[in-house]
């Protein structure tokens, strides 16, 4: 007897068949047809920082699931339709007869302010939801509960939890075979299957939200030149349900102006690529078990990188957490030596950080990523309010790599180019621009990061800022990295610096990290002098990490947090200036909305994250 059970299957944070939970839960129903979609959000496209790397990894990634449904199912695809969730979305299950909605759980701030509205829809419109956790080893859901509502921010918390919780789940397999997404029983055929579906559209309208603020537009100092057109129509205007151009996103110029001409676009998208990296990476038990992060180097280019670079195929789902910890675990097992290392440091150690991010900040909510989310009355700030003019010239500076700085430079480079840095990189800049030169905001810095990383994640991505910038989770203030010492030991000859600085190729290894310290002779000598072909530095780097330092004693001696009264009713910023007694930059003017300890998490509410307080001084 055919089953009258008919799944829509939402691909979200999983774009992969293997591993995957939610798939399993979809395909046990025994439904009759499975439409396989992905719905392109339009809060995605404007509303979130993305550039060029991202959006052609995501694209990638798209199109490899795409491939490998068909694969499996000749007649099937990916089904990417275009417009906002929780308008489109029950207008599909209406139309194509929907009984069932699955998905993997999105526990984001977003995610969840997302999927509430899609519960409330679908059970107006009698549809069954099933929500699987997937995209984490433990539900963060669920380690919250155990946590008694707290945010997870020490790794040992969270292992003590996951101890309590059990054995990270066996990965699954991907699925032999695949439903049909017709809409009746006498078509099979692909090219017939979706001429229905489209068919079925007929009449849809306003289905994208307004554009009205663009934040990846080259107005808002995003990488978008060109009209977006991608939402035109439902189906991509061809009846296909095919998956994006980086064309009908507005990126074009930026994608034919780096073309195949530098190093970018390395990393490559997709479920198939995921999978062959972890199975090179397995294929060295001698690394896996000896691995240890902070023992890598951030000098090597992203050819010769020294750690997995998988980040962004676990942030897209490409690959399941599960099949990456088990498959380590199985390879450590080949491991003929004596000494290993273990969490934190080790590969699984990276996985648990990442749970540790996350369960903080489901447990925080909106106020893990930005402080102030909401102003006086309730309506969210979008974008952030700008800083002081001098503030605003470092930013740009750090932003583009000619702080003259060759260590920042040469990582920001890389970044802007590639979309990844390694780890300790990241450590540098970001210490660079809180705390331990520049005296800025840790989220301006991060909503950097939001839109050059590939491996972007809502939740990593903040954890790691306030961590770097001693806001919350570290408070080891006073250990910063070197602009010349630190990078020295891992690249005494700074081949990372010639890769992205080309203008300082020719310095000889004793001024490659700091030329502007090289005798004007040899400046000549090497091509490039310093304020003419390559930048002098932004500041005083000495002063400044003195003056910072007093700075974060104050800070830290005040014990304010987010939550103080001193904090919510505005004293704090005078007292805290009292206390130290250091200007803001010379020329600055403040910028009282851009004041970091001011958490206000949503209207009549207050953050759970403790954050240590500061002025513009924003960490």
């Amino acid at each position: 007897m055919t089953s009258d059970i008919r799944v829509m299957f939402w691909f979200r944070t999983d774009l992969r068949l293997h591993d995957s939970p939610a798939l399993q839960a979809a395909l046990s129903l025994n439904p009759s047809a499975l439409f396989p979609v992905w719905c392109w959000d339009p809060n995605y496209v404007y509303k979130h920082r993305v550039g060029i790397n991202r959006f052609r990894f995501l694209l990638e990634s798209m199109q490899t699931l795409s491939d490998r449904i068909t694969e499996i199912e000749p007649n099937s695809q990916l089904l990417v339709v275009r417009g906002e969730p929780t308008y489109l979305l029950p207008l599909l299950w209406s139309r194509w007869r929907i009984t069932h909605l699955v998905f993997e759980k999105d526990t984001s701030a977003y995610g969840r302010r997302r999927d509430a509205a899609i519960l409330a829809a679908a059970k107006t419109a009698s549809v069954i939801v099933v929500a699987v956790q997937g995209h984490h080893l433990y539900d963060p859901e669920e380690v919250t509960r155990r946590n008694k509502g707290k945010p997870t921010m020490t790794i040992s918390s969270l292992q003590k939890i996951a101890d309590g919780i059990g054995n990270v789940p066996k990965p699954l397999p991907a699925p032999q075979s695949l439903p049909l997404p017709k809409l009746t029983s006498n078509l099979s055929k692909r090219n017939e299957l979706l001429l229905a579906l489209a068919e079925s559209l007929k009449g849809i309208t306003n289905f994208a939200v307004s554009d009205d603020i663009d934040l990846n537009s080259s107005a808002f100092g995003g990488q978008r030149t060109e009209k977006v057109n991608c939402y035109d129509s439902i189906d991509g205007g061809n009846g296909e349900f095919s998956v994006p151009s980086i064309q009908s996103i507005g990126m074009e110029t930026i994608e034919n102006e780096r073309g195949n001409n530098n190093d970018s676009f390395k990393i490559k998208g997709g479920e198939a690529e995921a999978l062959t990296r972890l199975e090179k990476l397995c294929k060295k038990p001698d690394y896996i078990a000896t691995f240890s992060k902070p023992n890598t180097s951030p000098g090597n280019s992203i050819q010769d990188a020294s750690t997995t670079l998988l980040s962004p195929y676990l942030k897209f789902g490409c690959l399941g957490v599960r099949k990456m910890w088990w498959d380590i675990e199985e390879a450590k097992k080949k491991y003929k030596g004596t000494k290993t290392t273990t969490p934190p440091q080790n590969l699984n150690g990276q996985l648990l950080f990442r749970d540790m991010y996350a369960c903080a900040e489901f447990a925080v909510g909106d106020n893990f990523t930005r402080i102030r989310v909401y102003d006086s009355e309730g309506v969210s700030i979008t974008p952030r309010p700008l800083g002081d003019a001098v503030s605003e010239q470092r930013l740009a500076a750090f932003k583009e790599g000619r702080t003259g700085f060759p260590w920042i430079d040469a990582l920001m480079r890389q970044l802007k180019q590639e979309g990844w840095m390694h780890h300790l990189g990241r450590h540098s800049v970001a210490a660079f621009l809180t705390r331990g030169q520049c005296w800025i905001s840790w989220e301006r810095g991060a909503e950097i990061f939001d839109e050059y990383l590939i491996d972007w994640d809502p939740c990593s991505n903040p954890g790691n800022w306030m961590w770097l910038s001693c806001s919350a989770f570290y408070s080891q203030y006073f250990k910063l990295y070197g602009l010349v010492s630190f990078p020295s030991k891992y690249d005494a000859s700074g081949k990372l610096v010639r890769q992205y600085c080309p203008e300082l190729a020719n310095f000889p290894d004793k001024f490659i990290y700091e030329p502007h310290a090289a005798p004007l002779k040899i400046q000549k000598k090497a091509g490039c002098i310093i304020g003419v072909d390559y930048p002098a530095p932004i500041l005083d780097e000495k002063k400044q990490k003195e003056e910072n330092m007093v700075r974060m004693k104050a800070c830290f001696a005040k014990q304010f947090y987010g939550t103080s009264e001193e904090v919510l009713n505005g004293t704090a910023d005078e007292i805290l200036k009292g206390s130290h007694g250091i200007s803001l930059p010379s020329n600055a003017k403040e910028i009282s909305s851009t004041t970091p300890w001011t958490i206000a998490a949503s209207k009549n509410s207050t953050s759970k994250l403790k954050r240590k307080a500061s002025t513009e001084e924003t960490k």
